[in-house]
């Protein structure tokens, strides 16, 4: 008898969604985790002191919300396995060192108010976009949480109509020349140019300009979800679930190949040489780069491809700190789930990002800072407060040093920078956890290079397309009933529940009715 009908090689969470569906649809699922705890990019961890738990990648869970998983509740995560969370009423702000801030709210008319500071006619603009956004989220929505439609009916679809060939047009335009015709105040223009950034690249870069809408849409539809007691309770919740429909999750397995019959993948081998089979098929966290290594059957074109595949320039550098109180913001009583601590001008950020594409260090630090405890107090003793701050950087150091040696010269420099727009930064800060571009990518191998989406956001490496044509829809031609799940696969990274599209595909081969999964 085999070790399991499905072998899933990572408990990161788009693992964990695809093995939940599956183990609710009656498989016997085994998980199997590199690292001696779970979760991936969504995992909540004790990294400074007893009792402070911080979130060591992802923050906060945005683009899932609108996923069958958590909307309609499908695996019971919610109702059955304890999975809550709140949604703040300011998702994002922006704040400027001379004290002006300019919060987005998840009402429309509330954050034309706070543009209308700045300009008028500004504030009338920004309410045609939320409008704009809103009439295309339904269409967005609808393609993100299943196989993505191919690339030439797609283009041909929206060739259509007038209003296919404006989606088209947006999706084309970098969002600093959205931002150039939409908006007069270079202020108002950063705010929203500074989303890009969020995508790990920059306002400059041509095809980010839908990026805008998709965020203002699920921004105010959905709102920003802060997971009460840490990002980790999606992952527990999904671990519940695998468990109480029979499957089993594994950590410290480190999975050296994937094992094959010569045409269909039949098991895996560990590190240690122990040799685990399956009946029905291997769901894998392989990152293209490490394919062909990890599947050496794979058919020679269908690798070389995936080898090729391009990693954004602009890797993150994250510092978690325990507080012995919470911060407090020169520009006055603050609160929003993300705050985006500015430069002095639209240009700097711009040209902070430029420098990255020369594989330089940013000239103006673009630090991004969220303080959960101030939406979720379980996550840090009584009065005390935790931050997790982040920073755009080069994998590989200009000046040839090893992040090793030099990560907490810079985490001082993130502190530091911080202490501009905070009063008590530094004197608040008990101790601190930083990881660099090498660490995220020791964490978890889905986050190659530093790259926390797996591979570069860019138009020929999306959708149907991502991360190769052949690879866009989750099987691995050559190699029957092996499938590809992670932040490197469509819609890519951030915490979109994007393997339910895997779950999807898998099913529809084993002759499992998908939409009959359900927790009852």
């Amino acid at each position: 008898m085999a070790d399991a009908d499905i072998v899933v090689i990572g408990s990161g969470h788009n693992g964990l969604v695809a093995a939940a569906y599956l183990a609710v649809a009656g498989k016997r699922v085994l998980v199997l985790e590199r690292n001696a705890w779970f979760g991936g990019g969504v995992v909540t961890r004790e990294l400074t002191r007893p009792g402070f738990r911080h979130d060591q990648h992802s923050m906060s869970h945005i683009f899932i919300q609108a996923n069958p998983l958590l909307l309609n509740d499908d695996l019971g995560l919610k109702r059955k396995y304890g999975l809550q969370y709140v949604f703040p009423d300011v998702p994002m702000m922006s704040v400027w060192e001379d004290g002006t801030t300019l919060p987005l709210h998840r009402d429309a008319n509330t954050s034309a108010a706070a543009i209308r500071k700045f300009s008028a006619r500004d504030a009338e603009t920004f309410l045609e976009l939320s409008r704009q956004a809103a009439e295309w989220l339904p269409m967005i929505q609808a393609g993100l949480y299943s196989p993505p439609m191919p690339l030439g009916a797609q283009t041909a679809m929206m060739d259509q109509s007038a209003e296919g060939r404006e989606i088209w047009r947006t999706t084309q335009v970098s969002t600093f020349d959205l931002m150039e015709e939409l908006f007069e105040h270079d202020k108002v223009k950063a705010h929203f140019g500074r989303v890009a950034g969020e995508n790990l690249v920059s306002p400059d870069e041509k095809a980010t300009g839908i990026g805008a809408y998709v965020f203002l849409g699920f921004l105010e539809k959905f709102g920003f979800g802060v997971p009460v007691g840490g990002s980790g309770k999606l992952t527990d919740a999904l671990i519940a679930c695998i468990e109480d429909h029979g499957g089993a999750v594994r950590a410290s397995c480190t999975v050296r190949e994937v094992v094959t019959d010569g045409s269909r993948a039949t098991g895996v081998v560990l590190d240690d040489g122990e040799r685990l089979s399956c009946s029905d098929g291997v769901i894998g966290a392989i990152h293209p780069h490490h394919l062909p290594e990890m599947v050496p059957s794979v058919p020679a074109q269908v690798a070389k491809n995936a080898m090729r595949t391009h990693i954004t320039p602009a890797a993150c550098f994250t510092v978690h700190a325990a507080l012995d109180a919470p911060l407090r913001f020169k520009a006055g009583d603050l609160s929003a789930v993300m705050y985006e601590l500015m430069p002095a001008s639209y240009e700097d950020m711009r040209r902070a990002f430029d420098e990255l594409r020369y594989g330089e260090m940013s000239p103006t630090p673009l630090v991004g800072v969220g303080q959960l405890t101030q939406h979720d107090p379980s996550r840090a003793p009584e009065g005390k407060a935790i931050f997790h701050a982040w920073d755009y950087v080069p994998y590989d150091r200009p000046d040839g040093r090893s992040w090793d040696e030099a990560k907490g010269e810079f985490a001082e420099g993130v502190i530091a920078r911080m202490s501009n727009y905070i009063e008590n930064v530094p004197e608040v800060v008990l101790d601190y956890h930083c990881d660099s571009p090498v660490d995220m990518e020791r964490t978890s191998p889905s986050f190659f290079r530093g790259d926390l989406h797996g591979i570069a956001t860019t138009t020929y490496q999306s959708g149907s397309h991502r991360p190769t044509p052949e690879l866009g829809q989750y099987r691995v031609p050559g190699v029957e009933r092996l499938y590809l799940v992670g932040p490197f696969q469509h819609p890519g990274g951030g915490v979109f529940g994007a393997g339910r599209a895997t779950a999807m595909v898998m099913a529809e081969d084993l002759g499992i009715d998908f939409d009959g999964i359900r927790v009852g």
